[in-house]
């Protein structure tokens, strides 16, 4: 696909001197105007006209692309995105996109199409085309983000957090500490890794990849995954779940092997979700504001529509803490 770039490339001119003939082609010569134009019609490029009528055409609406409306987490992100859409004036459109492609792209049409003002993506996952991209709609990424985001993020600091997680069992005595992972292609996956080798690599702890083990983020793949680690000739003294949900179906795996958590294995998680304090026990975690993620992401993505001026590389990392509870303790001796 011809983009703006080539247009450029083609009438001699700058991207910005394209995109000004096109939107607005009195304040360009008639000249430069004729060369941009010709290069447009031999290129064969379609320029984006419905970014231009935004801010006359606004429908109030805001579309969510959320990967699953059943993560307790996300749950909690899409709380505070309704919360600060509706004090602003804005309904909310939301989709649960079961992590597709196709369908984030065809959501994403509701924008171009004028049927929403701007999208929220809570999955690394850019839903325009390259054309689109070099002329932006608004949207914002939050969650799990793109590391070439061409929008504004509102993200955590995964691997510091993964990071801090384990230097606590670390603290504790742990030594052979396991890892029960996300989803393989996901960021945070990937962040939250890194952070855990760091901490072990600081402590002068060697990797041993058999302690860590694929999940989801689901209950059943905590639970699948400790059946693995239960196999091995040694077993982890601590278990650290990248998301409270694996963390919880852990635990009831270690209950149904007689094992006790913390005196015989630990078991610590990560988002503080409401059921993590409830567990039997209360369950160690990362806690991090995830209505505020919402919040957030509304307040970038209102004011790309509004028109103040928002970075299209801005960044807002969101604070994170240790909540110790009574899933991890020293390690058995």
């Amino acid at each position: 696909m011809t983009n703006i770039r080539k247009v450029a490339e083609m009438a001699g001119v700058s991207v910005a001197t394209v995109s000004r003939a096109l939107k607005s082609p009195d304040v360009v010569s008639p000249e430069t105007r004729e060369r941009v134009l010709a290069a447009v019609e031999r290129s064969g490029y379609r320029p984006n006209m419905t970014a231009v009528q935004f801010r006359s055409q606004r429908t109030r609406n805001l579309v969510v692309l959320v990967p699953t409306v059943a993560n307790t987490f996300f749950a909690r992100v899409i709380s505070g995105i309704q919360e600060a859409a509706s004090r602003q004036g804005y309904a909310v459109l939301l989709c649960n996109t079961m992590a597709d492609e196709q369908a984030e792209r065809d959501y994403a049409a509701m924008v171009t199409n004028r049927q929403a003002d701007g999208i929220i993506q809570l999955r690394a996952f850019y839903p325009f085309d390259d054309q689109q991209s070099l002329d932006p709609l608004p949207m914002v990424n939050a969650c799990e983000v793109m590391d070439d985001a061409l929008c504004p993020r509102v993200h955590l600091d995964n691997r510091a957090a993964a990071r801090v997680m384990t230097e606590h069992l670390v603290q504790l005595g742990h030594r052979r500490i396991g890892m029960i992972k996300g989803p393989r292609l996901s960021p945070l996956t990937r962040d939250r890794l890194r952070g855990y080798q760091e901490a072990l690599e600081d402590a002068g702890i060697p990797p041993d990849e058999k302690l860590i083990c694929p999940g989801d983020f689901s209950l059943a793949s905590g639970y699948r995954a400790v059946a693995s680690l239960l196999e091995q000739r040694q077993r982890p003294t601590a278990i650290f779940c990248e998301n409270d949900e694996m963390a919880i179906g852990a635990i009831k795996r270690l209950k149904e092997a007689g094992l006790r958590v913390p005196e015989d294995i630990s078991v610590a998680g990560f988002d503080d979700i409401s059921f993590a304090r409830y567990s039997d026990p209360p369950i160690t975690t990362i806690a991090q504001p995830a209505e505020d993620f919402g919040r957030e992401a509304v307040s970038l993505l209102v004011s790309m529509i509004e028109g103040t001026d928002v970075k299209r590389d801005a960044r807002r990392t969101m604070p994170f803490e240790l909540v110790v509870r009574n899933s991890t303790g020293p390690a058995p001796l």
